[in-house]
């Protein structure tokens, strides 16, 4: 398929079941050969360049640019709210065939989007680069003299249609219900909006928030993330708090709010996109909201209002224990003509690559180039956020293990660190499999770190997150017995073969 075509992936009932065919790059190749391949077969759906044509700026933008990509997956075959729609949208991120565009769900009023950054390509297409561009652009716009200010507006789309006081009843919003050990249907595609009390900074953040009755969700939050800070550092922190959720949104927005740090996250976003953030007022709290946005709904938190919400299937592939969670009382539901309902699919990749993946991977390869300045590393979503696979030019024998410690030492959750050839396409979890089992004398190749302070949630530790943490070295040691190179095959695109 030349570079200019439009591809939509259309699923009848029994593709949807089974998968399409999808591209995928067979063959590793070494930086040279793929700057090679860049060069000389554009054409190539992993390498090419990506189409700049769709400038993106909001949600409806962005699926323009992912169709234009080959990267939507329209689903018109019915489905229920009720697990289905996860399972297939869950299929479509494990095969990466395309963000999940849901036509006919059952009992829902409007389509549903899924899977909006939940690879390397569609990263690459949110961010409006190239696939090996995504580690240099998320450095550059997380740096905060890159930041780029939110701009006031007026006017929002999602102000032509509010349901405000008595009338307001979110039973009726499509809010799926994902994993079948989920206590209820949560709201998880949701970037929820507050602002400093104290000195009017704006953030933005993801909070689980379970749907309780007509005008109640139960909002969980760490203790130390910032939207709990702002509400404790008032003069009375039980009082209500006021907060926004913005679902369906551009994904630079969606990038920024996964993103831990101490300026307003809208700084982010417009560093992303080059221009400031459009924001709007809401209309029963003061706080700014993207005004780009499908779906508005305000309300207050009530700290002291709790009630158990949970369980939720969470980043580490189990599902999370309930908590005694602050509610929210909704005070104003809004929303654009025909709007797009957006979720993510809890404990699955795009959870990953937003809170995990995207954030981490500039800080771990700035730790390693300390010492090695042309390594590269990759975060995989099947990972879970634990694990980080390390790409090199083997030179040392030594140089393997000193850059997996260097990865553990970069971030608390990096837990497991593999550490690969330039032959191994560090992306495909069975080239990684393949180095494991090829490539790794299990006496000689692991060092363990034990004791080590990794996250409280990591399955493998104890309450207070203390576990092992293990470097495995899963270069080709030619020294150790020389078997020649490793076989390969082109990368070819089978949509030019497969008419």
């Amino acid at each position: 398929m030349a570079t200019s075509e439009r591809r939509e992936i259309t699923f009848g009932p029994f593709e949807r079941l089974l998968g399409p065919s999808v591209d995928r790059r067979t063959t590793p190749l070494t930086n040279q050969r793929k700057r090679e391949q860049r060069q000389t077969r554009g054409h190539c759906t992993a390498m090419r360049r990506l189409p700049r044509m769709v400038p993106v700026n909001d949600l409806r933008s962005y699926i323009e640019a992912l169709t234009a990509a080959g990267q939507l997956a329209r689903v018109d075959t019915s489905v229920s709210i009720e697990h289905e729609l996860a399972d297939v949208a869950a299929a479509l991120e494990r095969t990466d065939t395309g963000a999940g565009y849901f036509t006919a769900v059952e009992g829902s009023p409007w389509p549903i989007f899924s899977g909006a950054v939940a690879s390397h390509r569609r990263a690459a297409i949110a961010l409006g680069c190239d696939h090996d561009e995504i580690i240099d652009v998320m450095g550059r716009v997380l740096e905060p003299e890159n930041g780029v200010a939110p701009v006031r507006t007026e006017s929002a789309a999602w102000l032509a249609n509010q349901i405000t006081g008595d009338d307001i009843d979110v039973t009726t919003l499509p809010i799926p219900t994902h994993s079948r050990g989920d206590g209820g249907a949560f709201i998880t595609g949701a970037v929820t909006v507050t602002k400093d009390p104290i000195g009017g900074r704006g953030n933005l953040s993801y909070n689980r928030m379970l749907r309780m009755g007509p005008r109640t969700f139960g909002f969980n939050t760490n203790e130390w993330r910032d939207v709990g800070t702002f509400w404790k550092s008032r003069e009375n922190p039980d009082d209500p708090f006021p907060v926004a959720l913005a679902i369906g949104l551009d994904p630079a927005i969606m990038i920024a709010a996964g993103v831990k740090t101490p300026v307003d996250e809208l700084l982010i976003a417009g560093a992303i996109r080059g221009s400031g953030i459009e924001v709007c007022r809401g209309t029963t709290v003061d706080i700014d909201i993207p005004a780009a946005a499908e779906i508005v709904i305000e309300g207050h938190i009530l700290p002291a209002n709790r009630a158990p919400e949970g369980p939720l299937a969470e980043f580490h592939g189990y599902h999370g224990e309930p908590w005694n969670s602050p509610t929210v009382e909704v005070t104003c539901v809004s929303w654009r003509d025909d709007p797009i309902y957006q979720t993510i699919i809890p404990g699955w990749y795009e959870h990953i690559y937003i809170g995990n993946v995207l954030p981490r991977e500039p800080l771990l390869r700035r730790f390693i180039r300390h010492l090695d300045p042309d390594a590269d590393i990759h975060i995989p979503p099947y990972g879970n956020g634990f694990l980080a696979v390390i790409q090199i030019e083997r030179d040392n024998p030594g140089t393997a293990k000193n850059l997996a410690m260097a990865a553990m030492a970069a971030h608390i959750n990096i837990r497991n660190v593999i550490v690969v050839d330039r032959d191994i396409d560090m992306y495909e979890a069975s080239e990684v499999q393949w180095a494991l089992t090829n490539r790794v004398h299990w006496d000689d190749d692991i060092f363990t770190v034990s004791g080590s302070q990794g996250h409280e949630m990591d399955p493998t530790a104890d309450q207070r997150g203390v576990s092992s943490k293990v470097g495995i070295d899963a270069t080709y040691k030619r020294e150790r017995r020389e078997y020649g190179e490793r076989v390969s095959y082109a990368a070819v695109n089978l949509t030019d073969y497969l008419r």
